[in-house]
């Protein structure tokens, strides 16, 4: 089986790598070729280097390893392809941070006039990818990590469905399956024996029930303040707020109920996000020798932890200020997801994931194109969303003026018209003008 990486000199390739090498399951339906493609070769030579380290201490079999920068080379044979590109850089992201906070609006990756200027560079560029896949690898199955996730994955897959390739292309996100687990733990439940019922878009998303033995324990756990205190969410949102919703909340949606609180602390920061990860990663592309995998691998592992460390820090810094927990460092998460994925459709082991796909009615207000993110039935024939249930207002109505901004972005991208990126801004939820939202088009140099 072979696994092309796009984007495969980014940081976080290695955690795929490992990922690989500890595949315990049949031999039958594991990677035996991993190509990696990108447009850097200096990036591809220092990730090559951490992952020539990791199989020097590998305790299985190792997938076959080759890169390229000839996308159509990397894509032709393939039988998953892994998009995780980031166009533009980060010099880009930061970009797409300083404009809205110049404008007194938040500067997010995925989130606000952020993630939409993001998506708007974007788009295009993962638009030509889906092309090229059903070109030269039709029977592929293409899993989209490129952020903003679920907006990204729409677009690809409305080019592979006009190609007659509808439900080949799968978003994954490993936020909701981090607060699944750290809720679990919570309750002192085993995370991989629990249900969850979860419903959103990427990055706006509810976990509405917590089942352990066909009972729902989020009551309890919501009822519980040290319980609630014990993990991430519930710190960053607070006992009382989460029991008014009756639901834990995507991280994500810090931004949109702290709205002030969050604008305030990133403006106060002394660097955005995007400026902390281009000097520490500027820093570990300059210092990672090509000949000497252990010092690369070292110098990737103090990167790392330092990158985990300091995961949503605005955000925490405005809850309170306090420090992520240990075994939230592990870095492991979405590459856990994209193999468990793998495994279920190349082996047919059955098992239900949270995804990025085509809701297909699963979820009661939107349309059946639209995707969401909702717990999935994965197998040989593919994924099937499973059906979430009514919705509740508050919360079916943000992913509507999502769902709205997310598609006025991709009409954007398609035909190059500034009205529908100007409606991409302006509609967002956390922008709260439309001169604001012309202002940052001019600066963000968009037609």
């Amino acid at each position: 089986m072979r696994l092309t990486v796009l984007g495969g000199g980014g940081f976080r390739v290695p955690l795929v790598h490992r990922a690989l090498l500890e595949d315990a399951g049949d031999p039958a339906g594991r990677c035996t070729e991993l190509v990696l493609y990108d447009t850097d070769r200096a990036r591809l030579d220092a990730i090559g280097a951490v992952l020539a380290h990791q199989r020097r201490h590998r305790t299985g079999p190792a997938p076959a390893l080759r890169v390229t920068t000839d996308l159509d080379d990397a894509l032709r044979g393939a039988d998953f392809v892994f998009s995780a590109i980031r166009v533009g850089g980060l010099a880009g992201r930061v970009r797409d941070e300083r404009v809205p906070l110049a404008e007194g609006v938040l500067g997010q990756e995925t989130v606000g006039a952020g993630g939409v200027l993001y998506g708007l560079r974007t788009l295009p560029v993962a638009v030509r990818i889906a092309e090229r896949v059903a070109e030269t690898a039709p029977g592929a199955w293409l899993i989209n990590f490129t952020n903003p996730a679920g907006m990204v994955t729409e677009a690809m897959d409305r080019v592979l469905s006009e190609r007659g390739l509808p439900g080949r292309v799968i978003g994954i996100c490993d936020s909701p399956v981090g607060l699944c687990r750290r809720a679990a733990r919570a309750l002192g439940a085993d995370p991989d024996r629990a249900g969850y019922d979860y419903v959103g878009l990427n990055h706006l998303g509810w976990l509405r029930r917590l089942t352990v033995d066909g009972t729902d324990r989020l009551p309890g756990l919501l009822a519980d303040s040290a319980a609630l205190a014990s993990f991430e969410e519930g710190r960053l949102f607070g006992a009382d707020w989460l029991r008014t919703l009756g639901a834990l909340p995507n991280e994500y949606l810090h931004y949109y109920y702290f709205t002030r609180e969050a604008v305030a602390s990133a403006a106060s920061a002394q660097a955005t996000r995007g400026e902390f990860l281009l000097e520490q990663q500027s820093r570990f592309y300059a210092a990672a020798r090509p000949d000497d995998p252990e010092q690369a691998h070292r110098e990737w592992e103090r990167t790392r932890l330092e990158r985990e460390g300091t995961y949503m820090a605005d955000s925490r810094e405005a809850s309170g200020g306090w420090e992520r927990d240990s075994c939230d460092l592990d870095g492991g998460g979405y590459d856990r997801v994209a193999l468990a994925l793998m495994r279920a459709v190349a082996r047919g082991e059955r098992t239900t994931l949270i995804l990025n796909v085509p809701g297909r009615g699963a979820v009661p207000g939107l349309d059946g194109d639209a995707v969401v993110e909702v717990p999935c039935l994965v197998d040989a024939s593919g994924v099937r969303p499973l059906a979430t249930g009514p919705v509740a207002p508050d919360q079916l109505g943000l992913m509507l003026a999502l769902k709205a901004v997310e598609r006025a972005a991709i009409e954007a991208a398609r035909s190059g018209s500034r009205r529908a990126a100007l409606r991409a801004l302006a509609l967002h939820p956390l922008v709260d003008s439309v001169r604001v939202a012309e202002r940052i088009l001019a600066a963000a140099g968009l037609p």
